[in-house]
């Protein structure tokens, strides 16, 4: 408890800056702390099961949230969005619990870098978002990323791979829906209403492949839903304290926490492929959300420049 105390302190004195920095590493820690319980209670589990108790526990996690603020995360005048983002997401989700129990830990992690490189493809092709040279070259880097680590021909790819890269692009289109969203929806609704939509979609499918779970499972799991969530909300408010070019570098130490677990746990070495390819890919979609982060700002500054003149 002191040692809580001591550290919410801490948290409490530093900057914007370092605060958005703490919740981007503990973030990062939680997520790879999921994926871990996600991997070993689905060895005796379905993984359809596991995703629908990480929802269901996961709006638990949320209680503290209901009870500082009530019932305004559910105030939202979006809610086809919330639902379009849920029914897309909930793919995904099932996609990368399935996947998770097939491949090294550090695969999973590399791949589930590209998520934001197929948001950012997918806002040219369906959007018509404009690009220019620089960033269309990092998104061609992440693409060269994701084959190095997969190596097509090199190696059979596996049902496994396949679905992290599936669960991925599904990311990818959540990601893109929460970019529209997000000037005008709290962290906290963008949370609480991707547990009210997956919950019931997932428990749907993991009807059909039911195993009561015995206590200890009911353990792993809750703490699945905890760590999901937290990591959720902590990820989210650390681009509100932090300018998005200080915390994204280290979402990169997912795979540095990935890999550690992957072989204390697993006795799974990582070859160099996942290292060299998820540090291509992560380092593509960093550029391309600096790149993103730096027209936004001129955008704005454009934007007051303007209304000056006219005010002028």
């Amino acid at each position: 408890m002191a040692a809580y105390t001591a550290l919410q302190g801490l948290y409490t004195r530093a900057s914007g800056t370092s605060q958005g920095m703490a919740l981007m590493l503990f973030s990062a820690i939680c997520f790879v702390g999921m994926q871990s319980m996600i991997r070993h209670v689905g060895e005796t589990l379905p993984p359809f099961e596991v995703a629908f108790f990480r929802n269901l526990f996961g709006l638990v996690a949320l209680t503290p949230v209901f009870l500082q603020q009530g019932l305004t995360p559910f105030r939202t005048k979006k809610l086809h969005l919330h639902l379009t983002r849920g029914t897309i997401q909930v793919v995904g989700m099932l996609a990368f619990f399935t996947g998770v129990t097939m491949i090294p830990l550090a695969q999973v992690t590399a791949l589930s870098f590209s998520a934001p490189l197929f948001a950012t493809l997918l806002a040219i092709v369906l959007l018509g978002e404009r690009v220019r040279i620089r960033r269309i070259t990092a998104l061609a880097l992440g693409f060269v990323g994701m084959l190095i680590v997969v190596r097509p021909g090199a190696e059979e790819i596996n049902l496994g791979t396949i679905l992290i890269v599936c669960s991925s692009f599904s990311w990818g289109i959540a990601i893109a829906i929460i970019k529209s969203m997000s000037k005008t929806e709290s962290s906290a609704t963008l949370t609480v209403y991707m547990g009210v939509v997956l919950t019931p979609i997932s428990g749907a499918f993991a009807y059909f492949v039911w195993q009561t779970p015995t206590w200890e499972q009911l353990g792993w799991l809750f703490l699945v839903g905890c760590l999901g969530t937290i990591g959720h909300l902590a990820f989210a408010q650390s681009f509100r304290k932090a300018d998005s070019t200080a915390v994204l570098p280290l979402d990169f130490t997912r795979l540095i926490w990935a890999s550690i677990v992957g072989y204390l746990v697993w006795n799974e070495i990582p070859d160099m492929w996942a290292w060299i390819g998820g540090t291509l890919i992560f380092g593509s979609a960093t550029y391309i959300a600096y790149r993103e982060a730096m027209l936004a700002r001129q955008g704005r500054r454009d934007a007051k420049a303007e209304a000056a003149k006219v005010a002028g």
